[in-house]
C-alpha cells in the first residue's frame, strides 16, 4: 500500500530526464504541500557530459486521486533565490563533441566516450575533462556571456568583470548554493565576463515545471521547441512529432509569470501526474532571447490540488494580477460602472461576466506556437476559435515566453465556461468574485 502524506520534501533529481522511467519520491495528498531546494538549470547540466538533458529537476511527486484525463493545479507560495551569484549567456555548440544534440548525447572527441563521467580542472572555457582519459570535453561554448551577483535580500543584481568573476569561480559551488545532491557542475567555473557592470532588477520564477510526460524526455526537451530536435533523432530518445504531441507536458516553458503567487495548471498524463520542478531564474524579459537566462539554486515551496476531468493538453496559468497583460486585467468598480451606463446609453443591457485565463502553446517556431495555444484555449472552453482570436485582441494578448517557440495566450473568458471547467474556485481565489 502507497503511504501518502500531507507534505513532502524532495531533494533528489533526475539525471535530466523527465517520465514515467524515473521513480517517484513519495506520494502527496491533494491539497498538500510539496517543498524542494532545486539546482540551477541550463548552464551547470549543459556542461556535465553525463546529463542527457539541458535542466536538472526534481524526481516527480506522485497526486493522490489524479488519473489520465485530469489536471494538477499548483500553487506557487514560494519561489526564493538562494545563489549568490550565477553565469549565462548565449551558446555555441562545439563540432565533434555530440552526436545529433549537445543537450542529449555528448560524446568525448578524445576517447569516444558517450555521456562520459567528468571533472573541473582549473577556470574558464577548457575547465571540463573527461574522467575516461582527461581530455577537455565541454560540448558548449559562449558566444556572448557574463557573470552576475544576486542581493536577494533587495532583488537587485550585477554584472562583473573578469577579476571577480575569476574569484568567483574559485569556489564556484559554493557560491551558486549548489545543493548536496546536485550531479552538475557550476557554470560559475568558466568565468566568462563579456558584460561588467549592468544592473538588473531580480523577479524569480521556475522555468520548468509541470507533471511528467507519458515517456521519457529530456527534461529541456519537453515543450514544443526544443522538443522538435528529438524528432528522428539518432540518439535514444527519438521521437515522432505524433508521438512528441502525445507524450510532453508542455513543464519547459520559461515563463516568467510562474513566479511565486501564480497557480499553473498541469494536465496529468500518468497515473498520478508527477510532479516536478526546477530551472528557477533569478529573471528574465518577456521571452528569453537569449537562449539562457539567470539560472539559479532556489528554494520552492508548492500545493496541489486535483481538478477532475479537466483533459488538457498543456498549461493553464492564472498570472498574479500585475503580470496580466493590460487589457487582460478585471475592471475595478468605477471601470464596471462606467461600463453599465455605457451600455444603458446604447441599449445594451447584457454585460459577460468574465475572469482572465492564459494558455500556453509552444511549437518549434512562434507562429506554431501562438496557433497551438489558440488551439488549446478554443478546445478546451469550447468558444469557436476565431472568437478566441477576437476575445485575445481585444482583451487580451500574446505574450512571448521563449524563442524559438513558447507562448501565453490571455483573454477574458466567460465564468460559465470557467465553472465548467472545473477551476472557478481558483479564478476567484485568484482574481476575486466580483
Amino acid at each position: 500500500m502507497v503511504s501518502v502524506r500531507d507534505e513532502v520534501g524532495v531533494y533528489d533529481y533526475s539525471g535530466g530526464i523527465v517520465g514515467p522511467g524515473i521513480e517517484p519520491v513519495a506520494t502527496v495528498r491533494s491539497g498538500g504541500i510539496i517543498r524542494s531546494g532545486t539546482p540551477p538549470g541550463c548552464w551547470g547540466p549543459m556542461i556535465t557530459p553525463k546529463f542527457q538533458g539541458g535542466h536538472e529537476v526534481t524526481r516527480p511527486v506522485m497526486v493522490e486521486g489524479a488519473e489520465i484525463g485530469d489536471a494538477i493545479a499548483i500553487r506557487l507560495k514560494k519561489v526564493r533565490v538562494t545563489s549568490l551569484a550565477t553565469s549565462s549567456g548565449v551558446m555555441e555548440f562545439v563540432d565533434g563533441r555530440y552526436v545529433g544534440d549537445p543537450f542529449v548525447a555528448k560524446l568525448c572527441p578524445a576517447c569516444g566516450t558517450t555521456s562520459p563521467a567528468s571533472h573541473i580542472e582549473g577556470i574558464g572555457d577548457d575547465a571540463v575533462h573527461c574522467d575516461h582519459c582527461g581530455a577537455e570535453v565541454n560540448a558548449f561554448r559562449f558566444s556572448n556571456g557574463y557573470v552576475i551577483v544576486l542581493d536577494r535580500e533587495n532583488q537587485v543584481s550585477l554584472t562583473v568583470n573578469k577579476g571577480v568573476a575569476e574569484s568567483l569561480a574559485a569556489d564556484a559551488n559554493a557560491n551558486a548554493a549548489m545543493p548536496e545532491h546536485s550531479a552538475q557542475h557550476s557554470i560559475l567555473a568558466l568565468a566568462r565576463a563579456d558584460i561588467a557592470g549592468l544592473a538588473a532588477r531580480m523577479r524569480p520564477f521556475l522555468g520548468n515545471i509541470g507533471t511528467v510526460p507519458s515517456r521519457d524526455l529530456p527534461d529541456s526537451h519537453n515543450a514544443g521547441d526544443f522538443g522538435a530536435f528529438l524528432l528522428d533523432a539518432p540518439h535514444g530518445y527519438s521521437f515522432t512529432q505524433e508521438e512528441l504531441d502525445r507524450h510532453k507536458t508542455d513543464g519547459h516553458m520559461d515563463t516568467n509569470s510562474v513566479r511565486e503567487g501564480a497557480i499553473l495548471i498541469c494536465p496529468v498524463k500518468v497515473p498520478g501526474g508527477g510532479v516536478y520542478m526546477g530551472d528557477m531564474h533569478a529573471q528574465q524579459g518577456n521571452g528569453e532571447i537569449a537562449g539562457h537566462a539567470t539560472d539559479v539554486s532556489g528554494e520552492v515551496e508548492l500545493q496541489v490540488e486535483v481538478i477532475k476531468g479537466l483533459a488538457i493538453d498543456g498549461p493553464i496559468l492564472l498570472q498574479t494580477p500585475d503580470d496580466l497583460p493590460f487589457l487582460a486585467r478585471p475592471m475595478d468598480a468605477a471601470e464596471r460602472a462606467a461600463v453599465v451606463e455605457l451600455g444603458r446609453k446604447y441599449g445594451q443591457t447584457e454585460i459577460e461576466d468574465n475572469a482572465p485565463v492564459t494558455f500556453i502553446g509552444s511549437g518549434p517556431n512562434l507562429n506554431d506556437a501562438t496557433k497551438c495555444g489558440l488551439d488549446r484555449a478554443a478546445r478546451i472552453t469550447g468558444l469557436p476559435y476565431d472568437e478566441v482570436l477576437n476575445r485575445a485582441t481585444i482583451a487580451g494578448s500574446i505574450e512571448i515566453s521563449r524563442l524559438p517557440g513558447v507562448v501565453r495566450v490571455t483573454f477574458l473568458c466567460p465564468k460559465s465556461i470557467i465553472a465548467r471547467m472545473g477551476i472557478m474556485h481558483l479564478v476567484e481565489e485568484q482574481y476575486g468574485k466580483d
